[in-house]
């Protein structure tokens, strides 16, 4: 599931932010902190510390009744073996990454889409993770593939050592299913990399010293042709240390090809630095020489379709006199971009047409690139519709494709040069269904469906609507029994984030989404009740939802996840003691805000690889790259506002705090461990019980192999029974 997307926001991810110098930016004086040395990742003191608390936390967590079934039916959830592969079709196979108990790093394999739709299919082992990992002697994590078309033959593919984002790239042929002798190779970084062609790939790596931002990201991008020392790669793009990074692709628009028109013709490069998460500047490679592009900085550019951008908008565009309004999927013509046409007819304006805008009960969510046309995914209300927009002489026309009322859509994948698109379908209590989308027809085909991980004909799922502070209506579901008792006694785990327009959509439990984890076999089926909250930060509503919580109004997502806490109880759906909350990195900094803001709404708190020191947090990682979402302590301005909230320097002694559960990753090499490391070690000197577990690698998302989930998973829910009941 494309939770974790590469736009840098991960349901349950901080993304790309910025790091820019402003008018009165200068240092705040740092207070002393006194476990700064937790900071040391590998440093032997903090190791040590680390150690200890982990075989503390584990001996107390593993301990309780209920760990054992928990783990153990965690671990059967994940290893399912109908659990729907994720697939990504490329030519003529679909490939998939497996894990299982007998490949517990993950086998990445295929199969045709004949032998795909069989119960049991043949897949063909393309690579071994595990047995890759043997022979090198090292904890690869498998990180993904970057795909060359039209052919698909060769791949980049991503190995990250015990699973951080800093990865090497290595080229692969997919055929002799080996590593290319003297292919493109790259070693561990964060690097972004593109084809341009079989002989070309464009990449922005750490170059050397001065050559990544302030946020550790590329700075420069490069051309590299093959055959050649990667010193000698042509510089395309420059960027100053403040931007956030740069990266170079090219898009395949299908123009020339089948149905394409003439609106443009052949492939477009395209450059792009960004200045922050929500601002870039966008520039076209061509013969050599950069054009820079006439875009909002706020646009985001999705792909290219015969000829064109397609773009969605995060604000309001005026062009030409015509308003295109945020949140908006329009094409644009990068010839009128570059100012060198203007552009007309086919309902154009000044070379921009828009496809379709959200509308009072629908937000555009994504925009999916087919042959023949573009597939739209939007949420109403937070349930996923997907529709289909076919072009013609007359403007777009659109088509619904029927789904289930109250799941959620994603696309599980599709090829450029096919019409047929591939959709995962989900809802909390119908486990995940792929379905193969065909032209000429409204009817989508069931490949394959998941087994039930737990008996959801005994539940229901409610959406209820909570009042914020500022009067601002914010929804949450509700998961629990049918014959769910209004007696405030019913323990509730409460899920949110807020964040960097990441929206939280129904998800089966079980479905491996790392986020819900396996919370059908493991919370509901034992007496529990499920809440996801929708609050603002995130992207339920479109664009205006996520601004609605930036910088200094970032307070206003605590508003709201404490407006749904008040409700349930006003339900009596809960009651406080009854009450558990969790939040995962961006979420993580919501639950130990809100724990220290109103700790009489909690009885427990579960706080994973999370955000806590926003004084520092800049400092550390990657954290330079979300001064955009949150704000900077070197602005006194900012930090005013910051140091309201930010849990490190708000905690103090004497709070009366639920307990609380931290855990992290060693080698999260995006949001720092020494948050949470900090923030329980400071607990502890106040006198405040603390779990906390860190495991040793993972990255940002927590878990290289399904025993490592399971382990996390079943230490959540025992930590959460242990104080819920």
């Amino acid at each position: 599931m494309v939770l974790v997307a590469l736009v840098l926001v991960v349901l349950g991810v901080p993304g790309w932010c910025a790091a820019a110098e402003r008018p009165g930016e200068r240092p705040v004086a740092v207070d002393d902190d006194s476990y700064l040395w937790l900071e040391d990742i590998d440093g032997a003191r903090a190791r040590d510390w680390v150690g200890e608390h982990n075989s503390a936390t584990e001996r107390r967590l593993t301990a309780l009744p209920d760990y054992e079934a928990l783990f153990r039916d965690a671990l059967a959830v994940l290893d399912s073996k109908s659990r729907i592969p994720e697939v990504t079709p490329r030519g003529d196979w679909l490939y998939n990454f497996w894990r299982d108990r007998a490949h517990p790093r993950g086998l990445f394999r295929r199969a045709t889409l004949a032998e795909f739709r069989r119960e049991r299919p043949a897949w063909e082992s393309v690579l071994d993770i595990d047995a890759l990992a043997k022979a090198e002697g090292k904890p690869w994590a498998f990180g993904g593939a970057v795909w060359l078309p039209p052919d698909y033959r060769r791949c980049l593919i991503r190995l990250a050592r015990a699973g951080g984002d800093a990865a090497e790239e290595r080229e692969f042929d997919v055929e002799t299913r080996t590593f290319v002798k003297d292919g493109f190779r790259l070693p561990s970084a964060k690097s972004s990399v593109a084809w341009r062609d079989l002989d070309a790939v464009y990449v922005a790596t750490d170059f050397g010293p001065g050559t990544l931002t302030k946020s550790g990201y590329p700075r420069i991008v490069k051309l590299w042709s093959r055959g050649t020392p990667l010193e000698s790669a042509k510089t395309l793009h420059d960027a100053p240390a403040t931007s956030v990074g740069v990266s170079a692709r090219r898009l395949r628009t299908g123009a020339g090809r089948t149905g394409a028109s003439n609106t443009g013709a052949g492939d477009i490069d395209l450059v792009t630095e960004r200045l922050t998460t929500w601002a870039a500047r966008h520039f076209q490679l061509l013969e050599g020489q950069l054009k820079a592009l006439d875009l909002p900085a706020s646009v985001m550019v999705l792909d290219g379709f015969r000829g064109r951008l397609v773009l969605k908008l995060r604000d309001d565009w005026t062009k030409h006199g015509i308003k295109y309004s945020a949140g908006s999927i329009v094409l644009a013509d990068p010839a009128a971009l570059r100012g060198d046409v203007r552009g007309d007819g086919g309902g154009e304006a000044g070379g921009i047409e828009l496809v379709v805008a959200p509308t009072a009960q629908e937000i555009v969510e994504t925009a999916h690139v087919m042959r023949d046309g573009l597939f739209v995914t939007m949420l109403d209300n937070v349930r996923g519709r997907l529709y289909r927009y076919s072009p013609g002489k007359a403007g777009w026309t659109r088509q619904a494709i029927p789904f289930g009322d109250n799941g959620s859509l994603h696309f599980a994948g599709g090829d450029a040069d096919s019409p047929n698109v591939l959709v995962e379908y989900e809802s909390f209590l119908e486990p995940p269904s792929l379905y193969l989308v065909r032209p000429g027809t409204l009817e989508p085909e069931r490949l394959k469906a998941q087994a039930p991980t737990f008996d959801g004909t005994r539940f229901q799922v409610k959406q209820w609507w909570a009042t914020s502070e500022d009067g601002t209506k914010v929804p949450y579901f509700v998961v629990g029994p049918k014959n769910l008792k209004f007696d405030g006694k019913n323990p509730v785990w409460m899920f949110s984030y807020g964040g960097f327009e990441n929206a939280l959509k129904p998800a089966y439990s079980g479905s491996y989404e790392q986020l819900h984890g396996a919370y059908g076999k493991l919370w509901l089926e034992r007496g529990g009740v499920f809440v996801l909250a929708n609050i603002r930060g995130g992207g339920e509503f479109g664009p205006a939802w996520h601004q609605a919580s930036l910088l200094e109004n970032h307070v206003r997502c605590f508003e709201d996840f404490e407006a749904v806490a008040r409700d349930l109880v006003s339900r009596k759906i809960t009651s406080p003691a009854w009450l558990g909350i969790e939040g995962r990195s961006n979420g993580g900094l919501l639950v130990g805000a809100t724990m220290l803001r109103h700790p009489e709404l909690y009885g427990a708190v579960v706080c994973g690889n999370p955000l806590l020191d926003m004084k520092r947090y800049h400092k550390l990682l990657a954290g330079a790259s979300w001064v955009a979402e949150y704000g900077s302590a070197d602005v006194p301005a900012e930090w005013a506002f910051l140091s309201k909230y930010s849990p490190y320097q708000n905690l103090r002694a004497g709070q009366k705090l639920p307990p609380v559960l931290f855990y992290t990753t060693t080698r999260d090499d995006r949001v720092h461990p020494g948050h949470a490391r900090k923030m329980a070690a400071k607990m502890e000197a106040l006198g405040y019980p603390v779990d906390y577990y860190e495991n040793t690698e993972g990255g940002h998302h927590g878990s290289v192999t399904n025993e490592q989930l399971a382990t996390r998973l079943a230490r959540t829910y025992s930590f959460l029974w242990s104080h819920l009941r």
